[in-house]
């Protein structure tokens, strides 16, 4: 097989099917309104709040699609043992030309560690108080002691200011990955495809339909609203 890897040169297989591309996006843009509509939103903080519950529903449907979804969607295809990931970021660093078709062990910790950090911020998120106006909570803030509240305010704040932290590491390690191997991991995640190699674990992806996906989404809505409405909370 040919060494060079230009998208010209070589045949591309499929990656990324199109749920995970729309909630990969979706998830970027979502975490940015999530600060504008804390900044520049309405007093009662109602944008914020629908923001938050759109942010726990992509990731809880991203759970379900990790269990049900395509084959490179799958949290078995990228959940490494950490010694794994520790020597594929030696031979990164050593430039030792090491191919994935979908996460490599670094960028499948990556995937864990933002779906953790974000649904932690989303879940604290349900029971604190706005940090300028105590009379503007989360829908279950008001179900929970002030003790609690408070130090699920703080913390809600301060995964924001670490998630802005993780957002630059990803961004820089695709910026790396262009420069350094020459490997282009944004592409794939607009389009779906990239090309062929001889890939440490798969070939091409296996991609299930849409049916399964949309599923997988009404039983997110149906968590993240249903949850809150069960704790008595209100959903606006």
């Amino acid at each position: 097989m040919t060494t060079d890897r230009t998208p010209e040169a070589q045949p591309s297989v499929a990656v990324w099917d199109v749920p995970t591309r729309l909630f990969h996006w979706a998830l970027v843009v979502l975490v940015g309104l999530a600060w504008v509509s804390r900044k520049y939103g309405d007093a009662g903080l109602v944008w914020h709040t629908w923001n938050g519950y759109a942010i726990l529903v992509l990731v809880v449907w991203r759970v379900l699609w990790g269990f049900v979804g395509s084959s490179t969607a799958r949290f078995t295809e990228f959940l490494y043992w950490p010694w794994t990931s520790a020597r594929y970021a030696l031979d990164f660093v050593q430039r030792r030309p090491r191919y994935f078709l979908g996460h490599n062990p670094l960028g499948g910790s990556m995937v864990f560690v933002i779906l953790g950090v974000v649904g932690a911020q989303g879940l604290l998120g349900l029971f604190s108080y706005d940090d300028h106006d105590d009379n503007v909570g989360g829908p279950l803030s008001s179900k929970v002691a002030d003790a609690t509240w408070a130090w699920a305010t703080k913390w809600h704040l301060l995964l924001f200011d670490g998630l802005l932290i993780i957002i630059a590491l990803h961004v820089a390690a695709n910026l790396l990955y262009l420069v350094w191997k020459r490997e282009n991991l944004i592409r794939p995640m607009l389009t779906g495809r990239k090309p062929a190699a001889r890939f440490e674990d798969a070939r091409e992806a296996r991609i299930v339909g849409a049916t399964r996906a949309a599923t997988c989404l009404v039983i997110a809505i149906a968590v993240v609203l249903g949850g809150v409405r069960l704790a008595g909370g209100r959903l606006f």
